[in-house]
């Protein structure tokens, strides 16, 4: 059975995850896949390219070299692991699980707020402090998004949850209610 790249992602970030914590580098480790990711955001087709049978597995080992040039250690033995199992296309899932479990380690909820109108910088730190509090973390950061279709209030997502307080919402739920 081949698994889903969200499962493979999901694997491998954690399993990486695991042994940053077990060596005391998660912070050293994340910092080099954020700069990882970056590469894969300048070249989009470079896992696909890995991946693909097309290529003579020497032409990959080429680009595979360049590659893992940047990097030493874990994360360099990491990127031959993902390769020598023809995971090269998924590694963007990867990394997105491991940026999720070092964020849950460090306490940080990242979500997004979408508003009518733009926030104010205090707006929007009150607000992140009151999502900290109800989903219990630390500290949340939220993206800002600006979307006049919700009329007024705000809907915020983060870590599968929707806080929805927009008054389009709650116009829809007056209307249904009035509907019966």
């Amino acid at each position: 059975m081949k698994l889903d790249k969200y499962t493979v992602g999901r694997r491998y970030g954690k399993a990486l995850f695991e042994l940053a914590i077990d060596s005391n580098r998660a912070e050293e480790i994340y910092q080099e896949l954020l700069s990882l990711r970056q590469i894969y955001a300048e070249v989009p087709e470079l896992g696909n390219l890995l991946s693909d049978v097309r290529l003579e597995p020497h032409e990959k080992r080429l680009i595979m070299d360049k590659l893992v040039a940047g990097f030493e250690g874990t994360v360099k033995n990491f990127l031959e692991v993902v390769y020598n199992y023809n995971r090269m296309s998924d590694l963007t899932f990867m990394i997105d699980e491991y940026e999720h479990r070092y964020n849950e380690h460090k306490g940080l909820l990242l979500g997004s707020v979408k508003t009518a109108v733009p926030l104010s910088e205090e707006q929007l730190q009150n607000l992140e402090k009151n999502v900290a509090k109800t989903m219990d973390y630390q500290t949340v950061e939220l993206k800002e998004i600006v979307d006049s279709s919700i009329i007024g209030g705000a809907i915020v997502e983060a870590n599968h949850r929707v806080i929805d307080g927009s008054i389009r919402t709650q116009l829809e739920k007056m209307r249904s209610q009035l509907n019966r």
